[in-house]
């Protein structure tokens, strides 16, 4: 129903969009926000430009790719390069802090609340900016955790050590060979725990989480609830964005908003009840702080 009649709504000056969504959350007797990549854009974990050539320079010149995102894909000749990559990847996503507040700015505004977090995000801002873990769904994974390459068997594995040894020791964009993780159970070489195909482990701690979530909706379905939706584009619109449309639609108490540069849309079925803004997520939760 929602797929042929789209509309955009917003204006330059959106300060009377800004007012109405922090009535809508002070209102509200939950919050559910859907994150997406957008979210960590906003908040400085962007993936090319001035950053990719400030952490990948040298893999930029060697392998002639621009962005972090195709040099996940690259068909490195060998796990020593393969791992110099990743090692350096993840360490700047996951470990590393973000750059700006965003977070930070949206947990004081949520803090306070019954919320609950639903992201595609696998860089763990959340966690590392104080959301507290019960209330947190990563569907696609961590980069913090490692799992079995095949997989042999559905269990992931903490990376953080492992990770700041490759990073520390990698020269002319190649690993220790003996830094090369391997599955415990069957040898093969381990990978990241992304979803990106039909090997993803889902482990205990997803199947819990994704619990949590099912519950939180289920607790507040006739309630007055705000789905706020945050950088979320239409790469799996399946996971977030067309769930909060017909979870909108289908309770009139409840309130649609999306905080989207270039792609603040919403249905016209639920048009009345959506707070649609194009513009940064950052300046955008700022004015909400300050309001």
């Amino acid at each position: 129903m929602f797929l042929r009649t789209q509309t955009s709504k917003y204006t330059k000056d959106f300060s009377q969009a800004a007012y109405k969504l922090k009535n809508a959350l002070e209102s509200s007797d939950a919050v559910l926000i859907g994150a997406g990549a957008g979210l960590s854009t906003s908040a400085g974990l962007t993936y090319s430009g001035e950053r990719f050539e400030k952490n990948f320079a040298d893999f930029s010149e060697e392998y002639g790719f621009s962005d972090m995102y195709s040099g996940g894909f690259y068909p490195y000749g060998t796990l020593e390069e393969y791992w110099a990559f990743w090692s350096r990847n993840i360490y700047i996503n996951r470990y590393e802090d973000a750059p700006t507040s965003v977070y930070n700015d949206l947990l004081d505004l949520v803090r306070d609340r019954d919320y609950f977090v639903l992201t595609t995000n696998v860089d763990h801002c959340f966690q590392k900016s104080g959301f507290d873990k019960h209330r947190l769904f990563y569907t696609q994974g961590d980069y913090g955790l490692f799992q079995c390459s095949k997989p042999c068997h559905d269990k992931t594995y903490d990376n953080e050590e492992i990770v700041k040894q490759m990073y520390d020791t990698q020269r002319d964009m190649k690993i220790p060979s003996e830094l090369i993780p391997h599955c415990p159970k069957c040898g093969a070489p381990m990978t990241m725990n992304l979803r990106c195909d039909d090997t993803f482990v889902q482990d205990d701690g997803w199947y819990a989480a994704a619990n949590r979530y099912d519950d939180f909706v289920r607790r507040h379905k006739n309630m007055k609830i705000l789905f706020l939706e945050l950088g979320v584009g239409g790469n799996t619109p399946v996971i977030i964005k067309y769930p909060f449309w017909r979870m909108t639609s289908e309770n009139p108490q409840a309130t649609y908003a999306c905080i989207n540069y270039g792609e603040a849309v919403c249905p016209e079925a639920i048009e009345r009840q959506s707070i649609c803004i194009n513009g940064d997520i950052g300046e955008i939760l700022t004015r909400l702080k300050n309001f």
